[in-house]
């Protein structure tokens, strides 16, 4: 048996019963607070913040005074966060979010309208959820995405997202994942450099150059046959930029491991040299934020997009079939097609598929995004 019951008021009270403040007077210098500490500057701060310079310093010389500690050091590049300064700006930073979530879903209140905050990688971004945004926005008009390129590949937190294509699951419990499809390395190298330095081969690597960078140097044990079959050679550069990493690649400059997307841009050849590396896609979002109807539908279209039922990321992967496999553009369009029926705004299937003039300009814009992904888009290796 339990002492009190629930319906005893007087024992059964919320912190609104309370009229009291805990924080005190100065939640105006927190968010100023927080300014500065994301941009490293007052004069910044005081632009995001619509404000003068004089007025951040004071605020945030009020709420030093208030809390009895120094926040910030004064260095040439800028200010600096002390321990505490970082800790509270912290802080800040999960709450920021956290009030920015609650004011999106009480505008949404149900509806199928709202933002929503993804984190994914440039190359992922732009060859497959860019072109697969034109459908999924004319049956969801209301909801807008921020794409936005993940600050942490490992914690989906400090992305202050809503959720994130990563490469692992998580074991927190107040984050769910779903297992999505493998994404495939290949190490390719441009015709351009097989004319000027010949055809790389597992038996003369040792007189080619590479092009390294970052993201497979992680000592996880997943990228070592890379580091390996790098370290055979010579680094001619590093490059830890996507987009510019595909670009050395395809100017020639050395072999670069690529998704294996980058097939379908006709200056690459892929290399048999016994190097192939898969890495596992998961669609990792906050649990509480799920429960808001527009995180869970862009939640579904992601998993959908990247699942193993697309052709570049299922679980195997062959080399001989690749050039054949449609460009990943294509596959989106195909997926356009079929899911045309299910739209909410009248769309006659027939209207998608036959002449120019009758396509909707959604369709012709995806067919334009297609013809420059074969150009410019495809170099992209995450």
């Amino acid at each position: 048996m339990l002492p009190f019951d629930e319906e005893q008021q007087s024992f059964n009270r919320s912190p609104l019963d309370e009229e009291t403040l805990l924080s005190g007077q100065f939640w105006a210098e927190l968010r100023v607070f927080l300014a500065v500490a994301k941009t490293k500057s007052f004069n910044r701060a005081a632009e995001m913040t619509n404000t003068s310079q004089p007025t951040v310093s004071r605020q945030v010389r009020r709420l030093q005074d208030v809390v009895g500690s120094q926040l910030f050091i004064s260095t040439p590049r800028g200010v600096k966060l002390t321990q505490k300064g970082e800790a509270l700006a912290r802080a800040l930073s999960r709450l920021d979010y956290t009030l920015h979530s609650i004011t999106s879903d009480l505008k949404a209140e149900g509806r199928e309208e709202g933002i929503v905050r993804v984190s994914i990688t440039s190359g992922l971004n732009a060859l497959f959820a860019a072109p697969a945004l034109l459908p999924f926005s004319a049956q969801y008009p209301g909801i807008q995405l921020h794409l936005k390129s993940p600050l942490n590949l490992i914690n989906l937190r400090e992305n202050q997202t809503d959720m994130m294509i990563g490469f692992g699951p998580s074991v927190s419990p107040d984050i769910q994942f779903r297992k999505l499809g493998q994404l495939h390395f290949i190490p390719v190298v441009a015709k351009d450099y097989i004319r000027n330095r010949g055809l790389p081969t597992v038996n003369n690597l040792e007189q080619h150059l590479f092009i390294q960078s970052e993201y497979y140097l992680a000592r996880t044990g997943l990228w070592d046959s890379w580091q390996q079959t790098a370290s055979r050679g010579r680094i001619a550069h590093h490059c830890d930029d996507s987009f510019a990493y595909g670009m050395l690649v395809k100017a020639g400059h050395g072999i670069g491991l690529l998704g294996s997307y980058t097939l379908v841009e006709p200056c690459f050849v892929p290399l048999e040299i016994g190097l192939r590396i898969s890495v596992p896609l998961f669609l990792l979002a906050l649990t509480e934020r799920l429960n808001a109807r527009p995180v869970r539908l862009v939640f579904d279209w992601l998993a959908n997009i990247f699942g193993g039922d697309n052709p570049w990321f299922g679980d195997d992967f062959k080399l001989n079939n690749a050039r054949s496999r449609p460009n990943p553009g294509e596959i989106v369009l195909r997926h356009y097609h079929r899911e045309a029926s299910n739209l909410r705004v009248t769309l006659p299937a027939a209207s998608l598929i036959s002449t120019s003039e009758r396509r909707p300009s959604s369709m012709k814009t995806a067919e334009r995004l297609l013809k420059l992904s074969a150009s410019s888009w495809i170099v992209l290796t995450f």
